[in-house]
This record gives C-alpha cells, structure tokens and sequence, in this order.
C-alpha cells in the first residue's frame, strides 16, 4: 500500500509537489503556470543568483526559465536553462566533494513539467566556479549528509510486469570521488535491508508464504497480472534492490519464486533492465562469463 500510495503521488502530483517544496522561499520561475517575476539571490564570496523567465523564452522550446551565478565582478560563472528552474535552498550548503566547501544545489525541468525530468545541478564556487554533476534520471533523489553528501536516487525497474502505479523501484546510492559520482549503494546494504525502512517494511509484510503462492496460482504470462500486482511489485522491487546490492545470490532466489511457466522469460527481461547497472549479474542470469 504504501508503494502505491508513493507511485501515484509521483506520477500525478510530481509538478505541484515540487511547487510546494518551495512555495514558501519563491526562488523558482515555471513554464506553467508562466512565471513573470525574476529574482536575485546573494550566496557567499560576493557570488549572486539571478533566476527567471529567459530573455528569448518565446523563441525556444524549453527554454522558458533560467538562473545564473553571478560573481562580484558580474560575470555569469554558471547557467542553467530550462522549462522551470528552481533554486533548492534546502540543500544548498552541502558540501558534496569533500573540500570543505559549501555547494550550490538548482533543479531544471528538462521536460515540461513530467516527473522523470527534474536534473539537480550541483555546482561548487571553489577552487573556481564549475558545474561537479547532475544527477536526476530516476524517479527522485534525495540528498544526506556525511563527511560528504550521499546521494540517494530511486531508479526504476522492469515495466510490463505490473500497473504503473506498481512499477518496481529501488536504491541508488552514489559519493563523489575524483570529480566523478561512484556507485556506492553496497555500502548502504544494511541500512537498506534493516527493519525500519519503509521499503523493507513494504517487501516484508508483502512477501509473505500465502502472497507468494498467491502469485504462483495467479496467471502471470509476460505481462501485468491484477491478481497480483502488489506481489509481483515487491517481489521485483527486491531482487533489483538486490542486485544493486551485489547480493546476486539473494537476488536470483527471489526471481526463482515467479511462476515457473514463465520464469525464465521473465528473467531474460529483468537482465536487460538491469544490465546498465550490473552487467555481472545480466551476464550471470544468460550463463555467460562477463567480459574483464
């Protein structure tokens, strides 16, 4: 229930939600509704954000909205464009590279207002001004502070197994290291599986005996199956989370519980889905060495 309820906040209310993330600070510009008022921000270091609607907004498509870092002497040091911008206050001030140094956090609408589409840009004034990565892709993202900023991002998995309501989704955990963001979510592999967090609290109560036999009996042949959907999610939801753990053991255990007449369809599609971020395991599953 509580996958569902997240889904189809995500894909009904992603625009409004973010609206209201920042509501009360107003550093924001929208393509819809249009924005027509601009603002100016100081940061630090005599740095100043001047975000808006873009000068030549009616000669562009996407490019409705933009800000820019200023330095002291008034030259743009940074810009990014798009169909809405949004200054993120809330985790502007983490430093995400490990230098002591506070980074500045936006958010650009890549895509007119669709909740896949919304890019941080995380960029650091210090030694010189410079864009570090953008991160964004997957469904959100969330930022937590260590010695240095983690960054949390739900991606998705196989479609076609369920509703969209229901679509898998699982952890990813990246750090900077070296100017470039490394997949670290191993690290976070207790903490993820670990009574208390609402995913694991979801997969446990959901994957119960009676709900796996539940999928067995129901008539799952390579696409959604209603009868079941909530087990098919979890179930899915789980064995990605453990892939991008690099418990491959664990994770074909949890694919061996699908029907069997449609099992080894079922796996083939969860290896491509998952081969960009695990090629091993994509290898593992069609029984071939995986290339060194």
């Amino acid at each position: 229930m509580l996958r569902l309820l997240y889904i189809l906040i995500l894909l009904t209310s992603c625009p409004a939600a973010v609206h209201a993330q920042q509501d009360g600070k107003k550093i924001a510009c929208y393509a819809y509704p249009k924005t027509t008022e601009s603002h100016k921000h100081k940061l630090w270091d005599g740095y100043e954000i001047s975000l808006g609607p873009a000068r030549n907004a009616a000669e562009t498509d996407g490019a409705d909205c933009t800000a820019a870092i200023y330095s002291k002497a008034g030259k743009v040091v940074f810009r990014t464009t798009g169909f809405g911008v949004i200054f993120d206050e809330k985790d502007t001030g983490m430093d995400f590279d490990g230098d002591g140094k506070a980074e500045v956090v936006f958010m650009t609408d890549q895509a007119g207002g669709a909740h896949c589409c919304w890019v941080y840009n995380i960029v650091t004034l210090f030694p010189r001004p410079h864009r570090l990565f953008d991160v964004g892709e997957g469904a959100t993202v969330d930022f937590e502070k260590d010695e240095q900023g983690i960054i949390w991002e739900r991606v998705g998995g196989p479609s076609g197994y369920t509703s969209e309501a229901q679509w898998p989704y699982a952890e990813r955990v990246y750090r900077l290291k070296d100017g470039k963001l490394v997949d670290s979510t191993p690290e976070f592999a207790v903490k993820i599986f670990s009574p208390g967090k609402g995913d694991y609290d979801e997969w446990a109560n959901t994957l119960t005996p009676e709900n796996i036999k539940r999928l067995r009996l129901a008539k799952v042949a390579g696409s959604k199956s209603d009868e079941a959907d909530d087990v098919v999610s979890a179930l899915l939801s789980r064995a990605l989370q453990r892939v991008l753990c690099h418990q491959y053991d664990q994770a074909l255990e949890d694919l061996n519980l699908w029907p069997e007449s449609t099992r080894e369809e079922m796996k083939e599609n969860f290896a491509v889905s998952v081969k960009e971020y695990s090629p091993e395991f994509a290898a593992r599953v069609a029984g071939v060495q995986p290339a060194k």
